[in-house]
């Protein structure tokens, strides 16, 4: 059974957070909001609950996960990044985008998309997400919370709890987030290149 954290989306109770970090920390499957919608994340590197992810939302091995990091800090230790790159992140994060990089090999390969080597990288402009990310000292490995036949993520706590009571181990309520996911550009080229418009605006970074 599912436990179930409402937490104040501006100022995250510090007790609420600790304990939903331990969670993380301990293998945990958890549901928390960001500035898009709510999303689905565990602890990197964590391999039998990034497969429990892979099953519930029924994704292939071609599925890029996206690291949640709390700042641009950390970005060198999981993706290749140049300074035309680290210009373009300052510039947009934190923020609703996804950007997709070289990994490096800080990250566990069953988390690269196999054929191009890349991952996910987001700093979400969310306090209680960035509060976890804080606590929990690395960041968050994470994907939308769109469930298996639908096009929308899931945007209701309640409803959230309902569906996934028996197969996560906490749902974070964060108030409502939205219901569009991010925008993911590929800056794996010599242009960033859109791959999904989302909530994030693209008309200064794609000219």
């Amino acid at each position: 059974m599912a436990q179930f954290f409402q937490i104040h989306p501006d100022n995250p109770q510090g007790r609420l957070i600790s304990q939903a970090a331990e969670i993380v920390a301990q293998g945990g499957v958890i549901v928390f909001p960001t500035d898009s919608a709510y999303a689905i994340g565990c602890r990197l590197g964590e391999k039998l609950a990034v497969e429990r992810i892979r099953a519930m939302r029924q994704l292939d091995k071609q599925h890029n996960f996206t690291l949640m990091c709390r700042d641009l800090s950390e970005l060198a230790t999981y993706a290749k990044v140049d300074n035309q790159m680290f210009r373009l992140l300052k510039n947009h994060t934190p923020g609703p985008y996804t950007f997709i990089m070289p990994a490096t090999a800080e990250v566990p390969r069953r988390l690269i998309h196999p054929k191009r080597k890349t991952i996910g990288i987001r700093v979400p402009d969310n306090a209680i997400t960035l509060a976890l990310i804080e606590e929990l000292g690395e960041p968050l490995m994470s994907c939308s919370l769109i469930m298996p036949g639908e096009e929308q993520p899931l945007t209701e706590p309640y409803d959230i709890r309902d569906t996934l009571e028996h197969q996560v181990e906490l749902v974070i309520d964060g108030g409502f987030c939205g219901v569009e996911a991010t925008t993911v550009l590929d800056l794996t080229g010599d242009e960033p290149q859109l791959v999904r418009q989302g909530c994030g605006a693209t008309d200064e970074i794609l000219g």
